[in-house]
């Protein structure tokens, strides 16, 4: 019986593989990642040179807390979150660590950038209602975004926890029309991006 059913559980195991061998997942997962780890270290990096060599970090993020009040600061965010993400995250996860509760304010932003990233979703939905983005996606773009529906939450999974813009992301999943349910659940990702990198941004600044 045992023997039996190791035998269903490997070819069960193996049809998968090939299926996901077949859709070219493996080759998607692998092109994602190799986009994903280089702006990783580069941001790694980026932020080590400039702050021992151009300006120092920690004295800018008590300017700005002195100097802004906090709602300019949460609404710049929420801002740049809900529009393609253009200001790293990372500088306003530093900023949170110069406040009066860190953690409540790192949660708030946390926060932000969830919502923003449902707005960016929308965005997306809206833009397929345009003629031209329409025909494009479901005529000449049809078999991709097929196998997009299918890894839609993987594409929201990298979007949430890696270093890219998480509004193009979750445009790009509303875009292919993929499960509104399923995006907000995989999306609260993004909070545990949020505390991992304050784990180590906090102790660099």
């Amino acid at each position: 019986m045992k023997a039996n059913y190791r035998s269903i559980k490997k070819s069960r195991l193996q049809l998968l593989h090939q299926y996901y061998t077949y859709t070219g997942f493996y080759k998607f997962l692998g092109t994602s990642l190799k986009k994903a780890l280089p702006p990783i270290i580069l941001f790694i990096a980026g932020l080590l040179i400039i702050n021992y060599f151009v300006i120092n970090i920690n004295e800018l993020l008590v300017y700005v807390t002195e100097n802004y009040s906090d709602y300019i600061v949460f609404g710049v965010f929420f801002i740049s979150e809900s529009l393609l993400g253009l200001i790293p995250p990372e500088i306003f996860i530093a900023w949170s660590d110069k406040s009066v509760s860190p953690i409540m304010y790192l949660s708030l932003l946390a926060l932000l950038s969830y919502l923003g990233g449902v707005i960016s979703y929308f965005i997306g939905i809206s833009i397929t209602k345009l003629p031209s983005v329409h025909e494009y996606l479901e005529v000449k773009m049809a078999k991709h975004i097929k196998n997009a529906r299918k890894w839609g939450g993987f594409l929201i999974v990298v979007g949430a926890l890696l270093p890219i813009p998480f509004s193009i992301t979750s445009i790009a999943t509303g875009m292919i029309k993929y499960s509104f349910k399923s995006y907000l659940l995989f999306g609260l990702l993004r909070f545990v991006r949020f505390y991992l990198y304050a784990i180590a941004i906090f102790s660099l600044v």
